[in-house]
């Protein structure tokens, strides 16, 4: 089904947060295509609810970053392009650092147990891959490193987090080049959780760093002299893209 077609009634529970989340998944699965515009009469019409709690979701979602209100013309599901994606996933690897310092410079038996519930959730990822649901795997994926910052303990990484997790889905739906290869998927998960139980920060950063890389769109490097900083000056190449 496409656009508000996705949509189910609430009825009983006609709040914008329960309207922004249904409008969220049908963002992440596709129902609402990139470039789509989202018709808060349409919404309205479907769910059965007045316009003003649609409206109210709608501001949440572009507070979110997941939709863009255009003056005079309406709403519209965001237009992702590879810098966007880059940008997410570069995103992403400074949260993913941050809470992975705190974890990995816990004791050994709280890195055990920290790594114990990563490996339950990658156990997981390895039926979804053995059943060749991707949908389902890039989830759990997603699943695996909200679990990872959580374990930190810090609300602000979490909440920081959380958007960015769900843009993240987005862009595994949309951008092929945004997943790395399937084959190494639960691989390339299992080594994190080693990396976490072994309490190695700088090997973890650098293997989140190339887990998270999009293709050839890096918006920074690790250098081998052991220079692990983000946000420096980018590249000629990146730098030169449109």
């Amino acid at each position: 089904m496409r656009g508000v077609e996705a949509l189910s009634a609430i009825n009983s529970r006609p709040t914008a947060v329960v309207i922004a989340d249904q409008l969220r998944e049908s963002i992440i699965d596709g129902a609402f295509a990139p470039g789509d515009q989202v018709n808060e009469a349409l919404v309205a019409s479907r769910l059965n609810v007045s316009r003003g709690p649609v409206r109210e979701a709608l501001h949440r979602l572009v507070q979110e970053g997941l939709l863009l209100a255009r003056p005079n013309r309406g709403v519209f599901v965001q237009e992702l392009d590879a810098r966007d994606v880059a940008e997410v996933f570069a995103a992403r690897e400074v949260i993913e650092c941050a809470a992975g310092e705190i974890v990995t410079g816990r004791d050994a038996d709280r890195r055990e147990a920290a790594a114990d519930r990563l490996t339950a959730i990658v156990d997981r990822m390895q039926a979804a891959f053995d059943a060749g649901d991707w949908p389902r795997l890039g989830r759990i994926d997603l699943e695996f490193h909200t679990a990872l910052v959580a374990d930190a303990g810090n609300s602000r990484l979490d909440r920081a987090y959380a958007t960015l997790a769900t843009e993240a889905l987005i862009c595994l739906t949309h951008f092929p080049g945004a997943y790395p290869e399937r084959s190494n998927v639960v691989p390339g998960h299992r080594e994190l959780i080693e990396l976490v139980r072994s309490g190695t920060m700088e090997e973890l950063h650098r293997a989140l760093h190339e887990h998270l890389s999009v293709d050839d769109h890096r918006l920074h490097g690790h250098d081998a002299d052991g220079d692990l900083r983000h946000g420096r000056p980018e590249g000629d190449a990146v730098a030169s893209q449109p």
